[in-house]
């Protein structure tokens, strides 16, 4: 474990970095301190010249993120509630909008801040016994940390008023139907297709992975017009770096590519 967190393995391999959130006594539920190390987490990711992408998932078998800490959530008064919602949006606000590609691989329960924070990541990988939902409708509570929004947007409308409404937890084949992950793989291949997902997308170039992220996040959000206006920004501005001069060259070169980020 690295000695600047508690709560989070932080590790790096050849570019990309390992966030693993360890707490598996209690299934890796979320509490204020574990928002806080995430944060600086994904800061880490965002900073670090010798990092790339990230992939984050929990220890253990049985839980990504299993949810929020109930005995915190318990003790909170209105405007403790609020602060709590606002501070957790920001973090995982980091995570959307980190122009390195970070890939959720979720390897058990999802649930409540769990699937929220899956759901900030750009991409996410379930295990076959993977659980997802939003549950917080059964504790007379409702979504803080960005589920109400990231889910609609992610599955639609219908099928996001229904999760949320009846709290109710899918598997990860329906998960999958419905959108809300991208692959199903055995709990054994998890990591090693979230590494390899990851490293295919690492192979391209970098400031041309930054602004499509870019462009999606903020396209998705903009009428046609405007995000097609952001795109063809983002596809001039590629015309002024030396990655681009090189990913044609390779091109006509039949070779790969090396980008260098510039």
């Amino acid at each position: 474990m690295s000695s600047t967190y508690t709560h989070l393995d932080f590790d790096v391999r050849d570019r990309v970095a390992t966030i693993t959130i360890n707490r598996p006594e209690k299934l890796n539920a979320l509490n204020d301190a574990i928002i806080a190390e995430l944060g600086r987490a994904i800061d880490d990711v965002v900073a670090r010249t010798d990092i790339r992408g990230a992939i984050l998932t929990g220890a253990g078998s049985k839980a990504f993120v299993a949810g929020a800490d109930i005995e915190e959530l318990a003790r909170q008064t209105p405007f403790e509630g609020r602060a709590r919602s606002i501070r957790g949006q920001k973090v995982l606000a980091r995570f959307d909008d980190s122009p390195k590609p970070v890939v959720a691989a979720i390897n058990g329960f999802a649930l409540g801040g769990g699937c929220e924070l899956a759901m900030a990541c750009h991409m996410r990988l379930a295990a076959e016994t993977a659980k997802l939902g939003l549950p917080e409708v059964k504790l007379g509570i409702s979504p803080g940390y960005g589920g109400t929004q990231r889910l609609a947007r992610l599955v639609g409308k219908g099928r996001a008023l229904e999760l949320v409404l009846s709290g109710q937890m899918i598997d990860a084949a329906e998960a999958y139907r419905i959108g809300l992950v991208n692959r199903v793989v055995s709990a054994s291949e998890l990591l090693p297709t979230a590494d390899a997902l990851l490293r295919q997308i690492l192979a391209n170039g970098p400031i041309a992975v930054a602004l499509c992220i870019d462009a999606i996040n903020r396209g998705s959000d903009m009428a046609l017009d405007q995000g097609l206006a952001l795109e063809a920004d983002a596809f001039g501005l590629l015309g002024s770096t030396e990655d681009m001069r090189e990913g044609l060259r390779a091109f006509l070169e039949k070779r790969p590519a090396q980008f260098g980020g510039r």
